[in-house]
């Protein structure tokens, strides 16, 4: 699984340095480190008003916060390895 969070200057303005630490924190509290690959991404054309865009795979995802963090990480991409056999 390919994780990209957007570096680019509204994202980094938002939090995006915050965001890349807790991904990094998750991947290798849940021993994900062989099935994730966590990248920087520049602009990635979806600014959202509030938060950080990440894209998991194909799939684009805005407004990812601290505050919703654990959330975003738990649906969209632990349920993903743990289907996917990981």
């Amino acid at each position: 699984m390919i994780v990209q969070v957007c570096v680019g200057s509204s994202c980094h303005l938002k939090g995006s340095e915050e965001i890349v630490e807790l991904l990094n924190n998750a991947v290798a509290e849940n021993g994900l480190e062989d099935e994730v690959v966590l990248v920087g991404s520049f602009c990635v054309g979806r600014c959202n008003r509030i938060g950080v865009t990440v894209q998991v795979d194909d799939d684009t995802y805005t407004g990812v916060t601290k505050e919703n963090f654990k959330e975003f990480f738990s649906e969209k991409i632990l349920s993903k390895t743990i289907r996917e056999g990981g």
